[in-house]
């Protein structure tokens, strides 16, 4: 007797197999997305040659896309995609030779190229449609939904990372050492949600979809505010502000109404726990306030951004090298900048986390790259950008979702990266997340013709 017929679904041949048949190539990037559920151990993630089971699943992702191409002996990218994903690997090499560190160089290379390039690019071809988007987009969803949920239970029980001296700090199963790995994750899943809920779903769809985005995204409000991320919530602010325009005039009121209801699970579950909200609206005021009297960390990481530049006009054109920043960063920080930065709680003792990078990235790539890799690296981006949004309004209403999605992620991680860096085991979720705008972006078919 078969496996169907003992749960009483139809057989086989019916369904099962053309479903597994259907979906199997999606598998690796499935696999990774689902692995970043797991907990992250207790440790320094952004040592050199820590693995995580994400990044372990993002080799296997490559490899397969690899393996299929020679298998079906056919050109995955244009001359064109390939020159947009490609590119930035020219700046990675420059970089890599020139480091005074060659080991460390070396290492550098592989990982920019897996985060930027080669994950990016597998994507791009494993998925063949928009169902397969479509499948990956609810797979980052029910991540961030997962990922908030612990999140939400570790603020309302004070079991999260140590925050104004109280374990109230959302982090999800990624810890403290990555102390925005929730929140990048959460957002993510916002982004795309709101995304689905503001497009006019396709004939096939199923009618629950729509609320069941609304949601989602309303949902994810509530995990996203307790993660006390300010990086976060202003680059997901701006994408949803861009997002709510290219969907039409129409959608307003449905935006309208995720907000009011996300307002009302964050008054509920937020302001219900104690002086929560104090601290949310504290740390929102503090937003506007770090020009005038920043606190510490932000004190620091204008410390640590004026190093950054220090670098790049020592070595304007290729940069310092790779991973070369931390080495450098005591020769050109002033001397007020604290040496680590304080972590805790979330099921991890007291530590001190090392401050090994600027938190910018594009001041990172600019530092460690020179002018040379910046170019290469955000002029894809904003390459991926211009084409997305070229795309997107060619779209018909139907297929809009996907490209909502994919191009409000790419808004998001371009403003983010402007107070964040890459680092930590939710690094693999920004490797997959640029693969799915980069797929929109580039990907030939006509968005019409994608069932």
């Amino acid at each position: 007797m078969t496996l169907a017929a003992v749960v009483g679904l139809p057989s086989a041949r019916g369904r099962v197999v053309p479903l597994l048949r259907r979906y199997a190539p999606l598998a690796p990037v499935l696999a990774t997305v689902l692995l970043l559920a797991l907990p992250v151990a207790a440790g320094d993630v952004s040592a050199s040659g820590k693995v995580t089971p994400a990044d372990a699943a993002s080799a296997v992702l490559v490899v397969t896309a690899a393996v299929r191409c020679l298998r079906e002996r056919a050109r995955p990218l244009t001359a064109a995609s390939a020159a947009v994903l490609g590119a930035p690997v020219a700046g990675f090499a420059v970089a890599a030779v020139t480091s005074l560190d060659p080991g460390a160089g070396a290492t550098g290379f592989l990982r920019y190229v897996q985060v930027f390039v080669a994950v990016p690019a597998a994507v791009v071809v494993l998925l063949r449609d928009r169902r397969d988007f479509d499948v990956v987009a609810g797979a980052i969803v029910l991540l961030a939904l997962a990922q908030g949920a612990v999140g939400t239970w570790q603020y309302a029980t004070a079991t999260g990372a140590s925050y104004m001296g109280r374990d109230i700090r959302a982090v999800g199963t990624f810890g403290p050492s990555d102390i925005m790995g929730m929140a990048t994750v959460v957002a993510y899943g916002l982004v795309i949600a709101l995304g689905y809920a503001l497009a006019t779903p396709s004939p096939g769809a199923p009618r629950w979809l729509r609320p069941a985005a609304m949601c989602c995204a309303a949902l994810l409000v509530v995990p996203l505010a307790v993660s006390f991320s300010r990086g976060t919530w202003i680059a997901t602010a701006l994408a949803c502000a861009v997002m709510v325009p290219l969907a039409g005039r129409r959608q307003v009121l449905r935006a309208l109404a995720v907000l009011v209801a996300g307002a009302a699970a964050g008054v509920v579950l937020v302001g219900g726990f104690g002086a929560g909200s104090q601290v949310i609206g504290a740390r929102v005021a503090s937003i506007t306030e770090v020009t005038a009297a920043p606190d510490s960390s932000v004190s620091d990481r204008y410390t640590l951004w004026s190093a950054a530049l220090g670098m790049w006009r020592e070595h304007p054109l290729t940069g310092v090298g790779l991973k070369r920043f931390p080495a450098e960063r005591d020769g050109h920080a002033a001397l007020g900048l604290s040496s680590a930065s304080d972590t805790g709680g979330a099921g991890q003792g007291f530590a001190r986390e090392p401050l090994l990078s600027p938190h910018n990235m594009y001041l990172l790539v600019l530092s460690e790259q020179g002018l040379l890799g910046c170019t290469l690296l955000a002029g894809g981006w904003a390459a991926l950008l211009v084409l997305g949004l070229r795309r997107l309004r060619a779209a018909p209403a139907t297929a809009r979702g996907a490209g909502l999605g994919a191009v409000g992620l790419l808004l998001w991680q371009c403003t983010d990266f402007g107070y964040a860096d890459i680092g930590g085991p939710s690094t693999a979720a920004t490797a997959l997340l640029l693969g799915l705008a980069a797929w929109w972006a580039l990907h030939a078919s006509p968005a019409g013709s994608e069932r």
